[in-house]
């Protein structure tokens, strides 16, 4: 197995839209592997594939249950309301108060091709949110307030607090 490097903001894989897996072969299976050793590496809660700088539909997660993975996912399904500090392994040692419903469900498809449904409230409804956000070309600085992103990205590119107006 081996740990890829995880890209980080602003790299441009990060916000284009994930290109569907077509074969469910051995090839995708060692993917999966690296990706959750990678993760675990990290260490994180989940990961996608855009995050190693590889533009496919697939990530993998553990919100305290163990490893899976998913496939060409979708939400299809959110209720509730939660606002809770988030943060990426793409954005290292950020984290946000980020808006999200408190239940996800989404279906995919497992390493195999057989369908699946992962659903869960708390954490587990927030890193599959995240992590398809993640295959959709989303990051979750898109999740902030305008006024929040954007003092956000000030600091991000290292610009000194004195061109913010004074908000921090």
């Amino acid at each position: 197995m081996a740990i890829y490097p995880i890209r980080v903001f602003p790299d441009p894989v990060l916000t284009m839209p994930a290109a569907d897996v077509m074969e469910f072969d051995a090839a995708l299976a060692k993917l999966v592997d690296d990706m959750i050793e990678t993760m675990y590496d990290a260490p994180g809660v989940g990961l996608a594939a855009p995050q190693i700088g590889i533009s496919k539909r697939v990530f993998v997660a553990d919100a305290g249950d163990g490893p899976f993975a998913m496939v060409n996912p979708t939400v299809v399904e959110t209720s509730g309301k939660d606002k809770s500090d988030e943060g990426c392994l793409s954005i290292p040692g950020e984290y946000w108060v980020i808006k999200r419903p408190d239940y996800a469900r989404a279906e995919g498809f497992d390493i195999e091709g057989n369908p699946v449904t992962y659903e869960g409230v708390d954490l587990m409804g927030r890193v599959l949110q995240h992590e398809i956000d993640h295959l959709n070309g989303r990051l979750l600085l898109s999740r902030l307030s305008s006024r929040v992103r954007n003092q956000a990205l000030k600091e991000l590119r290292g610009e000194p607090a004195s061109r913010m107006n004074g908000r921090r």
